[in-house]
């Protein structure tokens, strides 16, 4: 979109001066965020929420509203909690006259983003900012939440839809894919195992974040400390386990989530470590002995789960997630399935961090 498009948008919020500037921002696969300055030099985070991947928009804003609210609440300090900015007709998103919808954020000044840690203490610090966002949300009732993606992480869910795609191979390109196939489909009884235990009722539904990669925290680019967690469009009632599961995968990789050179990618335990102990020491007193049992297969199941989407999309013809070459949601997928092996090879040393880590 044109920044002229982009900038008519804009307009129609109440900013404090008249938008003059817009850019794409981030490194998102899903919606189109831009970032806007006004003649006031002030900044804001703007973006058109993408309809293909969220079907019903207005319940991801009527997510997005109950939680900003709820921890601004709690937080009162406009640097560690996001906040919507209103249209000026005092709506909390817009809707534009083809149907699009827009929200906007003012931006969180001073602070970095971050797609690969740079010490321990980066990675920790995501953990901190993580686990105060799961205790915030605590006391927050799960059912009044919107599924915004119908079994978003429902491991088993995502296995029949992975068999269906692979069955119709609308693109032609199981073929060349048997190594990857195989993998994914040896582990498929265990990848059930954390929804057998929600659908059993020993593992609570929580308020969760479910896309806790280390580049949803921002950090204060001084003291480099954990500010605020960021991008609320996924959340809704999941598992405590997918959310730490989540953030290992993306960030305890020594790789980024697109490498070619599989070589490179492995499991940093001391990275894992640093984000246990800062998770933890945030939520770890509030959640069941079940829950941080079974941290661990979150760690596994959600890396699975991941590649297997990653692998799914790339059979469909890439209709998901954004990809920026040819072959990138296979190389995704690859990627993660290394990580897999990694986790498995370090499977008893995993556990013995997470119990030492919560004995402290």
């Amino acid at each position: 979109m044109s920044e002229h498009k982009v900038l008519e948008q804009a307009y129609s919020f109440k900013m404090c001066g008249e938008p003059i500037f817009c850019t794409r921002y981030g490194s998102g696969h899903i919606n189109d965020t831009y970032l806007v300055v006004d003649s006031t030099a002030r900044q804001y985070i703007l973006q058109r929420i993408n309809k293909n991947i969220f079907r019903n928009p207005q319940a991801v804003m009527e997510n997005i509203v109950a939680i900003t609210d709820h921890l601004s609440k709690k937080l009162n300090d406009s640097r560690r909690a996001l906040s919507l900015v209103s249209t000026k007709e005092n709506k909390q998103w817009l809707v534009d006259n083809t149907g699009e919808y827009w929200r906007m954020y003012p931006f969180i000044s001073d602070s970095i983003c971050l797609d690969k840690a740079e010490s321990l203490q980066d990675f920790k610090e995501s953990g901190i900012g993580f686990g105060n966002f799961q205790c915030l949300l605590s006391d927050f009732p799960a059912d009044t939440i919107n599924e915004t993606i119908p079994d978003f992480h429902n491991t088993p869910v995502r296995y029949s839809r992975f068999k269906e795609v692979l069955s119709a191979d609308p693109m032609g390109r199981a073929k060349d894919l048997s190594g990857e196939i195989d993998f994914v489909l040896a582990r498929e009884e265990y990848a059930a195992t954390l929804m057998s235990l929600s659908d059993s009722g020993e593992l609570p539904m929580r308020v969760t974040h479910n896309d806790t990669k280390l580049n949803n925290v921002l950090l204060d680019r001084d003291t480099r400390t954990a500010l605020c967690v960021i991008d609320f469009d996924t959340i809704m009632p999941g598992l405590v386990a997918n959310d730490f599961g989540d953030s290992i995968r993306f960030g305890a990789s020594t790789a980024l989530e697109d490498e070619k050179d599989l070589s490179k990618v492995s499991l940093s335990l001391p990275l894992l470590e640093a984000y246990t102990a800062g998770f933890l020491s945030e939520c770890g007193a509030g959640l069941t002995q079940r829950e941080l049992l079974h941290l661990r297969d979150g760690v596994k199941i959600i890396t699975l789960e991941c590649g297997l989407r990653f692998l799914t999309d790339f059979l469909e013809g890439d209709v998901y997630f954004r990809t920026h070459r040819e072959g990138h949601n296979l190389d995704r997928a690859r990627t993660q399935f290394k990580l897999v092996s990694e986790i498995e090879k370090h499977w008893n040393q995993i556990q013995e961090i997470i119990e030492r880590t919560v004995e402290k």
